[in-house]
């Protein structure tokens, strides 16, 4: 069986896991993002403490889509945020192949880097056999 690495903003953060529950139960192997919670606790940070936790969390991502077959943009009504546009054009460098759930995106760079629209786990789990 494949591997998954689904890509997608925090908005989505309960969608983003029920999804991956579902491949799961396929036996499909799931990486997801870390979409943290806490912004009060964020807010008492200092900006260069941020910063370092954003770097680790982008490479943790990176290391994420390097390890998968392929990439899943969640992408409700075609939001991708500017962590989710960096981690397709990573995909996309490393040759994986990316799925998304919706192609209403506006940006026309992020619509023509992915290979097709899937909406369900079941559909997704097609790509992956």
């Amino acid at each position: 069986m494949k591997s998954v690495v689904i890509c997608g903003s925090k908005r989505f953060k309960s969608e983003i896991r029920a999804f991956a529950q579902k491949l799961r139960q396929f036996g499909v192997v799931v990486y997801e993002p870390y979409l943290h919670s806490g912004q009060e606790e964020w807010g008492k940070l200092s900006d260069q403490y941020k910063k370092f936790i954003a770097l680790g969390l982008t490479h943790d991502h990176f290391y994420k889509i390097k390890m998968a077959d392929v990439v899943y943009l969640y992408n409700k009504e075609g939001y991708s945020g500017v962590s989710v546009t960096l981690e397709l054009g990573c995909a996309v460098a490393l040759g994986k192949p990316v799925y998304a759930l919706s192609d209403q995106d506006n940006e026309l760079c992020r619509l023509v880097l992915i290979r097709e629209i899937i909406k369900t786990p079941a559909s997704l789990l097609k790509k992956l056999k």
